[in-house]
């Protein structure tokens, strides 16, 4: 049985990613920050986990209690409370990066002892189109109007932090995905998209072999060229 952990899974792209890991076969942990917010995830047959990203203890704690780790899922993030330069401040910029970056470091970096026990150790970091230059620059483009700072910056340093971790681990499948715009509570159910389709762009590497590509970007459709 595959053993799956997913942060951020009590609502939106986790718990659909939840769901459809499930349905795939994976026993999943469904991680969040309140546990009492898991009604939705323990439905679909998921293990409801406390994990708040931001809180190393919560982390260990979190990761102690799993029997194996076969996939990690790295899906919490926040959009932040700064809308572009006027009302940035360090400590806005410094709680964003916290957890859609440090967040991420603190989960992998607790998770790789069970990890490198797994025949077959992969790895789904969720990224945003908005962390990618080329689409915040391209006219038609749904990144092309966001101005805020903090989550674009975080989202571009979860794309890097994939290619670093996949050099640095050759033996993983490490990927970042793009959902792409779609409907969820982070953008106020503004996006163009469906949940399922949100989230076939970490499906698909949450369930590579060992001969699939790693140190990539996928959306939807596929890879992203850098």
């Amino acid at each position: 049985m595959t053993e799956t952990l997913i942060s951020g899974a009590d609502k939106g792209l986790g718990l659909e990613t939840a769901r459809r890991l499930i349905a795939a076969g994976h026993t999943v942990h469904a991680g969040m920050r309140d546990p009492a917010a898991g009604d939705a995830a323990r439905a679909l047959g998921a293990r409801v986990v406390r994990l708040d990203v931001t809180d190393q203890a919560s982390v260990d704690a979190a990761i102690a209690g799993l029997p194996a780790l076969d996939v990690l899922v790295n899906n919490a993030g926040i959009v932040g409370r700064s809308s572009g330069v006027d009302d940035l401040t360090a400590e806005r910029m410094a709680e964003v990066l916290d957890t859609n970056v440090t967040g991420i470091v603190r989960v992998t970096q607790a998770a790789l002892p069970l990890l490198r026990r797994s025949e077959h150790p992969v790895i789904v970091n969720v990224a945003s189109g908005v962390g990618w230059p080329r689409a915040l620059t391209t006219p038609g483009r749904d990144e092309l109007p966001v101005a805020a700072v903090p989550y674009a910056a975080s989202k571009a340093a979860v794309i890097t932090l994939t290619v670093q971790y996949a050099k640095n681990l050759p033996a993983f499948r490490i990927n970042a995905s793009d959902p792409g715009y779609t409907a969820t509570d982070l953008n106020g159910n503004s996006g163009h998209q469906t949940v399922a389709e949100g989230t076939d762009a970490t499906v698909a590497p949450a369930l590579l072999g060992p001969d699939g590509p790693t140190g990539e970007f996928h959306d939807r459709t596929g890879r992203i060229e850098y």
